[in-house]
């Protein structure tokens, strides 16, 4: 199923006006408006991914997270979007009608939400304040590198993910441990998020989210694509379970210049590879190399 981009699509800022740690996109994967809850202000992570937009050489502003200030600007932001008034905003007043929609709170932004220490408590709030606003159609996606997924905290997040419309959107950029080393850039060692995503599909149905792009003007060789493939289909075999392969490529600026979008017949046809090899359902969104 493949999506087609807007301009809105590629400007995924982390703050908005005055707020610090909450932010309205229009996401392609959400095919609506999704909210941030940036956890990762000061820019940390354990993961520094080749693609990703946030240049962690750059000081950050934010180098705490304020919980009160940020449910505060969470209470806000659900009005603000649930009430239509966002759309008089000039950066949303050209939303089309038909993405017009609340889909999710997204647990995103700058770092891995998961290194968050209180993880669970934050997501027990912002399940609060959802219930609140009676947005009980509403995702809470957790968009995350599965590093910490073995966590006590963790799980406990997750199971309360589970009680509240929640939906897990873990990363998976490679087939091969050398390959994960080049796009990710992490010391956590491969297998170990191998472990972690077969982990909790085992509790639940998960999201995989993968992205490709050419590197130094190569794409992924076809060999990693198996690999990748094996690596999915391990998964399924161990008792997991995939609902969803997301297969996209960059559609955003990224801070390393050697890393470019692919064409879409490219992501069409790792997608066509992926539903071949694993029989899983695959959706594609295209990047700006077209």
């Amino acid at each position: 199923m493949p999506s087609s981009s807007l301009p809105l699509h590629s400007q995924h800022q982390r703050t908005y006006h005055e707020n610090k740690f909450v932010y309205p996109v229009l996401s392609r994967r959400s095919k609506g408006i999704s909210i941030g809850v940036n956890l990762n202000p000061d820019k940390i992570c354990n993961f520094d991914c080749i693609y990703c937009q946030v240049d962690r050489r750059e000081e950050s502003e934010t180098r705490f997270v304020g919980f009160e200030q940020l449910l505060a600007e969470l209470d806000h932001m659900l009005k603000f979007v649930m009430s239509g008034e966002i759309y008089q905003d000039p950066k949303f007043a050209t939303v089309p009608e038909a993405l017009r929609r609340l889909n999710d709170i997204a647990f995103s932004g700058d770092g891995e939400p998961t290194t968050y220490k209180n993880f669970d408590n934050i997501v027990k709030e912002v399940a609060d304040l959802k219930k609140k606003h009676q947005a009980h159609d509403v995702k809470m996606v957790l968009i995350t590198n599965a590093s910490m997924f073995h966590r006590e905290s963790t799980q406990n997040a997750l199971k309360l993910l589970d009680e509240n419309q929640g939906e897990i959107w873990a990363k998976l950029d490679a087939g091969t441990e050398s390959y994960f080393k080049t796009i990710d850039r992490t010391k956590i060692r491969f297998q170990q998020i191998l472990d972690n995503i077969a982990l909790v599909a085992k509790q639940r149905p998960i999201v995989i989210q993968s992205l490709f792009m050419l590197v130094n003007q190569q794409p992924p060789d076809a060999a990693e694509i198996d690999a990748y493939c094996d690596r999915l289909n391990e998964v399924i075999e161990s008792g997991g379970e995939i609902k969803l392969v997301q297969v996209y490529t960059i559609a955003r600026r990224t801070t390393e210049d050697y890393v470019t979008s692919l064409s879409s017949a490219q992501v069409d046809e790792i997608a066509e590879k992926v539903k071949e090899k694993t029989g899983l359902t695959t959706e594609v969104y295209y990047g700006n190399a077209d």
